[in-house]
């Protein structure tokens, strides 16, 4: 399966104003406890996904994080703001995320 499902559900939680986007806005997602799942772009550094597991170990939950095969282009063009880390703070939109992306990564296997 191709990515495309995932970057259109993207943009969809993107209309609903239901997507926290770049640095800030998901460190703000994670403190605030709005953050349901966090995604990194494949060309994401290490260091932004170290900052980002971090932060969510601070406030204490459980929060998955995933890693896209899209670039942040890609997911700009997706969502209209290029950004290396996003979070879903909507939990129908991260359930059907993470149903995409476990579906993909079965597929792969």
């Amino acid at each position: 399966m191709d990515e495309s499902k995932i970057l259109s559900l993207l943009g969809m939680a993107r209309k609903a104003n239901k997507l926290a986007c770049g640095h800030d806005g998901v460190v703000g997602a994670i403190r605030s406890k709005k953050a349901k799942l966090c995604l990194l772009s494949s060309d994401a550094s290490e260091r932004l996904r170290n900052e980002t597991e971090r932060e969510i170990g601070f406030i204490k939950q459980n929060i998955p994080i995933e890693k896209l095969k899209s670039d942040m282009y890609e997911i700009g063009r997706a969502t209209g703001l290029k950004s290396a880390v996003l979070a879903v703070i909507d939990e129908g939109f991260a359930n059907a995320l993470q149903k995409l992306l476990t579906a993909e990564q079965e597929g792969n296997e």
